[in-house]
């Protein structure tokens, strides 16, 4: 089955708001095995979004909206509808009582504006919505289905989950599209497409390369009758990469770095901190996104200046030696972070973010180090020479050595670890 969406709204045109709900609603439909072709965005205009609607009816098996539902008169997505479909609107009685009913309960009297929401075409049936007072639209004709729901994503969401998701599973039988998404980190794009490149032909299951901040996603995805042969297929294919692409693979699916990195700590029984320069913080705020984090982060600390460090008991005389921008001092930021902060490790980060060179270093350059009081690990990187590129590249790449090192730990924490 083609699908289709069509996001209605001028504020969408505007950059006023961010259409969530098309991100939503292609996440959900390849577990019904339909096939997303086109989304839509237009705005409050009648003319518009019947040109709009009539496109996607020609050319899809379903066609989704989400917006212009309410009962103001630049929410015209029932106008439209009835417009396309050559079909009069008209106010249905149960429609209205529950509307009216929705307001008396609330101790308000309905204004009379929001008696277009309690209409419907012929060939339309309404959606129950117990969130708000916008009944969506079941729409079948000619072989082909519309269906119309809210635009706030609450009551649109719940609608979907608790009205259309079950009945269109009904309607379409079995056939599924299920992916699995799996994550690197170490290689450029073009290099994990080459490696990849004998599975880029496939048809069922395919497979596709994403360049994302935490690294380099490829998605696998499957098309069967039944999940458990989806994942069959999805299986075999992902054994294959797994072989191919090794250590550079760090996790799957919903998984985050600083996720990953989080339960490896907590599973240790270690306690990290961080000490950053160009990153100005970075570091410390992705790790303190995961909850809980707490039990295992003692703490990060910005030393963004050369004071700065010394002050948190990085050597002057190494500063004065080897410039910030270098990996003896990265190795003593990382010491310094875990003596001053009480952890079992410490990270590091220092470098030129830009939009001019430090010390005659370029811009991208990065030193991180990790230190556990034992060892340090220093680590180089050169990264796309984009201010706010440089940082996540810089934090992501922390994030994925520390990860390496925590794996070659054992369960017990007072094992020497050979970097």
């Amino acid at each position: 089955m083609k699908a289709e969406i069509i996001s209605i709204g001028t504020e969408l045109l505007l950059g006023e708001i961010t259409d969530t709900n098309a991100s939503y609603l292609a996440s959900k439909l390849p577990e019904l095995g339909i096939d997303l072709l086109w989304v839509t965005q237009v705005g409050d205009n009648l003319g518009r979004l019947k040109e709009c609607l009539e496109r996607a009816w020609n050319r899809s098996d379903l066609v989704l909206t989400t917006g212009g539902l309410g009962p103001t008169e630049d929410d015209l997505t029932r106008e439209a509808i009835a417009e396309m479909t050559g079909e009069k609107l008209s106010v249905d009685p149960d429609l209205e009582r529950g509307l009216r009913e929705f307001f008396s309960f609330r101790s308000f009297k309905m204004p009379e504006c929001n008696i277009k929401q309690a209409t419907l075409i012929p060939s339309a049936q309404a959606i129950p919505n117990p969130r708000g007072t916008a009944p969506g639209w079941w729409v079948e004709r000619e072989g082909r289905l519309l269906i119309a729901m809210p635009g706030p994503p609450s009551e649109m969401q719940r609608m979907w989950e608790k009205e259309i998701s079950g009945r269109l599973r009904v309607r379409l039988g079995h056939e599924i599209i299920l992916s699995r998404t799996i994550k690197t980190f170490g290689f450029a794009e073009s290099a994990v497409d080459e490696m990849v490149s004998p599975f880029l032909s496939s048809t069922n299951p395919t497979l596709a390369v994403y360049a994302k901040p935490d690294g380099i996603h490829l998605r696998l995805t499957a098309k069967a009758q039944s999940k458990e042969e989806a994942e069959e297929m999805i299986a075999q294919m992902e054994s294959d990469i797994r072989s191919l692409l090794g250590e550079s693979i760090w996790g799957c699916d919903d998984e985050t770095l600083e996720g990953v990195v989080g339960s490896l700590l907590s599973e240790k029984g270690l306690t990290l901190a961080t000490m950053e320069s160009c990153t100005g913080g970075l570091l410390a705020n992705t790790i303190t996104d995961v909850p809980g984090s707490s039990s295992y982060f003692k703490g990060g600390l910005v030393a963004y200046t050369n004071g700065a460090k010394i002050s948190y008991g990085v050597d002057a005389a190494l500063l004065a030696q080897h410039g910030a921008i270098s990996p003896e001092v990265a190795g003593d930021m990382a010491e310094a972070a875990r003596h001053r902060l009480g952890a079992d490790i410490g990270v590091s980060i220092t470098g030129v973010a830009g939009p001019t060179q430090v010390e005659g270093k370029p811009v991208g350059t990065a030193h991180i180090a990790i230190d556990d009081g034992r060892e340090k690990r220093l680590i180089f990187g050169i990264y796309p020479p984009l201010r706010q590129e440089v940082k996540r590249r810089a934090t992501y790449h922390a994030l994925f050595e520390l990860r390496k090192v925590l794996l070659s730990y054992s369960n017990t924490p007072s094992e020497t670890v050979k970097f």
